[in-house]
């Protein structure tokens, strides 16, 4: 036991020391190179081998057996570009008072160290249930399609994955999937003083009281409703033409309990508007809450919800669990920061949920 907590404490130290080079290398989305040279070097320096696509770094557990289940540990490196609101340099970790503050810290560093820590701790184990593969992956905050997604199909058939975002280390055992919607209203041209045309606005205004009404029958158990919010409209060229088109754009947050297609089909069926799908990439995502890993969480008092927001688990074919030091509400703000004993205690908390599942 006691070079257990050695081995943690020297591995939590390392993944502190690892976030904070992250974080002083900027790694926008598409623009993760800098990043993922990092990953190499600690990676070239533990001598793991690690394997890489791009901007994506993964590695497998020193005795892989084609045999035995996978479980993917996947996280990201790339980050949203700082707000106006920034007082402190993005760029620049700063230690104040048990917090690390710097781009990236809370949405994803903290939980991408802390997987990989986890991965290290396990990585040359012997006999265990399963096999581990470390995914630190790119794009995610654009949803892009050069990260996880084309690092996936290169993998193992995967048992389950844990997702690193956010999340207090509470278990996010099922996630909202993404549909983009444009819509198109037409109408016909005329003069605005004169009884001509047909004013698309007008339409699409009927279309959008029917999206601002409507509920979907089947209400998710973890998840809630169905949500839709349009969030953009575009038309008219100037005051006196009645507008022949109307562009708007409708974001819907799904649940378990349709398939995109089916709710664009119902969308479809009730508006006017021609309906246009972005992607249908982003589906919702899931875990049974009997799962043994949501067993093992559950064991060390951590609590179970749907998660509203979407990550790259709407990007695996196979279970998966969200969870991860930091808060979600700090995602995305200006002065982003994550408490340092979160990636500790973060790390511990991987190690006894796993530790349950792979040597049993």
């Amino acid at each position: 036991m006691v070079k257990t907590a050695e081995l943690i404490q020297v591995l939590t130290s390392e993944a502190i020391e690892l976030l904070k080079s992250l974080i002083e290398t900027p790694s926008f989305s598409r623009e993760e190179a800098g990043t993922a040279l990092l990953l190499e070097g600690f990676f070239q320096k533990k001598d793991i081998p690690f394997e890489r696509l791009k901007n994506n770094i993964w590695a497998k557990n020193l005795h892989f057996d084609a045999k035995k289940p996978t479980i993917l540990l996947n996280s990201h490196h790339d980050t949203v570009k700082p707000n106006k609101s920034w007082t402190l340099d993005p760029f620049r970790t700063i230690e104040e008072d048990d917090k690390l503050y710097g781009l990236g810290s809370n949405d994803a560093g903290g939980c991408l160290v802390s997987l990989i820590a986890t991965f290290c701790y396990f990585y040359d184990r012997e006999n265990l249930a399963y096999n581990i593969i470390i995914a630190a992956t790119a794009e995610e905050e654009i949803s892009g399609k050069e990260g996880l997604e084309i690092v996936a199909p290169l993998l193992p058939e995967i048992a389950f994955a844990i997702v690193g975002e956010p999340t207090e280390m509470h278990l996010a055992v099922a996630e909202k999937g993404l549909l983009v919607l444009d819509c198109i209203a037409k109408g016909k041209s005329g003069h605005a003083a004169r009884e001509e045309g047909d004013n698309a606005i007008y339409k699409a205004l009927k279309d959008i009281e029917w999206i601002t009404k409507y509920q979907f029958p089947k209400v998710s158990p973890t998840l809630g409703p169905i949500k839709m919010s349009v969030t953009i409209i575009n038309a008219g060229t100037q005051h006196n033409v009645v507008p022949d088109t109307c562009v708007f754009t409708v974001d819907v947050r799904v649940t378990d309990q349709y398939t995109l297609e089916e709710i664009i089909s119902e969308i479809q069926q009730n508006i006017q508007s021609e309906v246009v799908p972005r992607s249908i990439r982003l589906r919702p995502s899931s875990i049974p809450i009997d799962h043994p890993i949501v067993f093992e969480g559950l064991k060390l008092g951590r609590e179970t919800y749907g998660s509203p927001t979407t990550s790259d688990q709407a990007l695996l074919d196979c279970p998966s669990l969200k969870m991860g030091p930091g808060h979600s509400a700090r995602s995305h703000s200006a002065d982003e920061f994550i408490y340092i004993h979160e990636i500790g205690e973060g790390i511990v908390q991987y190690i006894k949920m796993l530790e349950g599942v792979v040597t049993q």
